[in-house]
Parts: C-alpha cells; structure tokens; sequence
C-alpha cells in the first residue's frame, strides 16, 4: 500500500541515526497513520558561542552563524539534515520536527563583537539552515540578531527560502543605507508544483519572487541560490529561472550541484520514490554522472563543479543565462570599516 504524503513533510520515514548503537524496528503492532503524523517540537538549547569560523577553501565567507538547528522547510536534498544526528535525532523527519531554537543568540553576537582584536568581516546568516523558518515568525531571533548587527554597524549576509525576511524591511532598509547588508534568496525553481514538492514548508514562488521586488524597491541587495540543481527535475527551467528573477529585480545569482552525502542519499531516494517513482533511476544516474559514479561528494575540489556531459550543460547555461539577463554589476562588497565595537554600549545609555 502506497505510503500517505503528510503535507509539508519532506522526509518519508526517520532513518536510523548511524550514531546509535539500538535501531528502532516498526512492528506489526504499531499504528502506521500515527507514526507517520509528526508534530513540531521546539526545544530550547543554551550554546556558549554563536558565530562559526567558516574554514573550507571553497566558501567565500570568513563566519556563519545560525539560530536555529533543524529546518521545518522539509527539503529532502538538505545538506544539514546529516548535522541533526550529532543531536542524537534522525535526519529524517527529526530534522524538519525537532527543531532546536537558541534565544540567547543576540546576547552571543554582542559577546563576540566585544572580543579584544576583533576585526569584522561579514557574518553569514543561514550557513546550515534558514534563519527564517516559520518558528521564527514567532520567536523573532532573526530579528533581533539583524538590531545587533544595526547597532554594531556590522556587515551580514542572509540567506533563506522564507519571503518572512520581508518582515524585517525596516532594519534591512538602514542596513543597506550604511552597506552592510545582501539578502540571497534561494530560489531552486519557478514551477511551483515542483516546489511544493521539493521543499513543502518554504514560500511559495509567486511570494519569493514578490519578496525579490519588495526588496528591490527598498533598496536592498538582492542575490538569488539557483540551488540546488537536480538534473532531470529542475535543471531544464535554469534559463527560465534566470530570465524571471532578473526581471524582479536580482542583482546576481549563483549556482550549485546537488550532491547527496551521508543520510542525505536515502532520504532523497525514498523522496523520490514517493513523489517521481517514473524519474527516479534517470535522476540518480545523472547525479552520480556529475560526481564520478557516486551519489554524493566530499572532495572540496570536486564538489562545486562536478564532472561530466551533464554538469558541463549544466555550467554552459548558467554561462548563456548570465550573458543574456545580467550584467556586470553584481553586488559591491560590503562595507567594515564602519564597525564600532562600543556602539552597543553608547546605544543603552539613551
């Protein structure tokens, strides 16, 4: 029988978490509609540090930081769903449902600026998973991290699946005033059948693309993740893709390869499975094609680019998009020099 899509999940099943040493077994007795039916969870956590050295010789940015662990998005190609298991949770439907908060994040931000020798460098905002997820509708974490980054005059990078960051136009607006501010919109595709799919809890397109404008019009950077791409489900629409978002307003984009490494891998098979069971052998044998027969890709070296025919296509039209919709402008960087470690401070005594 036919498993029950729950709607906004994108995980089939918990996987076992290869950390533990006991596997939870399904028995004959359990009651599948209830199993499969998660709620949320929000569990608060109390980290000693929150901004993260970034040392990997392929990322451009020096720090991340982000307030949430696990993501309510549900994308089953996520590359943090593997982080959830030194949690003791699966990657699987525990990523999306136990979702980890840390409130004292804004109080860890000031720390760190107030650290002797400190030099800034822009700070991204989402290196693991969304900043703007639906919790933070409520919580608000977000938010009050960009008023540190406001009072300190510090440079951020946001980058989200969640037009909510909208919400917060008013400290962008300042932000971008001073320079110190890019919004990255990760946009994988314009068909939003394919997006309630791909990744249920997200905004929709028509909002994403709404959020691009609203933005714009504000005068705040932006730049757009056409990522990741999957060949056979979303590589066809890259030209598609670039043509709208420049039409809205995007200043740049950039692009990945999907690589499913570590747990990633089966959950994304029984993703497709359960959503593209006709695609699902076509799908993966184009992946493994870009990372040398493989499903997933470690090597720092390798994994942005890939190899073969399907990620050369893959490049060239990214290549004819850019000629074609943008221009040589891009987004400037980012302004440090108006950093003052002691802003903070002056702002309370009014």
């Amino acid at each position: 029988m036919k498993k029950e899509t729950i709607k906004g999940q994108g995980a089939v099943q918990n996987i076992h978490n290869h950390f533990l040493q006991y596997r939870y077994e399904k028995s004959i007795y359990d009651d599948e509609f209830e199993e499969t039916v998660a709620k949320t969870e929000i569990l608060e956590v109390f980290p000693k540090t929150i901004v993260n050295p970034v040392k990997s010789p392929d990322l451009s940015m020096a720090y991340s930081m982000n307030p949430y662990q696990g993501c309510e998005h549900g994308c089953a190609y996520c590359f943090a769903r593997p982080t959830h298991e030194y949690w003791g949770y699966s990657a699987g439907v525990d990523f999306e449902r136990k979702i980890m908060v840390k409130k004292n994040a804004p109080e860890l931000l000031e720390q760190f600026f107030k650290k002797r020798g400190y030099k800034p460098e822009s700070i991204l905002m989402s290196g693991n998973t969304d900043c703007y997820q639906p919790i933070e509708r409520k919580l608000q974490i977000t938010r009050k991290l960009l008023q540190v980054f406001l009072d300190y005059r510090h440079p951020v990078d946001i980058l989200t699946k969640n037009a909510l960051v909208t919400r917060d136009i008013d400290i962008l607006k300042q932000l971008a005033g001073k320079n110190l501010v890019t919004v990255s919109l990760s946009i994988p595709t314009v068909n939003e059948e394919l997006r309630r799919k791909l990744e249920p809890r997200t905004s929709s397109v028509n909002t994403k693309l709404a959020a691009i404008e609203m933005l714009t019009q504000n005068g705040i950077p932006v730049h757009v993740m056409v990522a990741p791409i999957i060949p056979g489900l979303n590589s066809m629409e890259i030209l598609n893709t670039l043509k709208v978002i420049a039409e809205k307003g995007a200043k740049s984009f950039g692009y990945t390869l999907v690589r499913l490494n570590d747990t990633v891998e089966p959950i994304f098979i029984d993703w497709l499975n359960e959503h593209y069971p006709d695609r699902r052998d076509k799908v993966l044998n184009q992946i493994a094609s870009m990372h040398g027969g493989k499903l997933g890709e470690k090597n720092v070296a390798k994994r942005k680019r890939g190899e073969g025919n399907i990620a050369q296509m893959i490049h060239t039209t990214f290549k004819i998009g850019r000629q074609k919709y943008f221009d040589n402008e891009g987004i400037p960087d980012l302004r440090t020099d108006l950093f003052d470690g002691t802003r903070g401070e002056q702002l309370r005594l009014f």
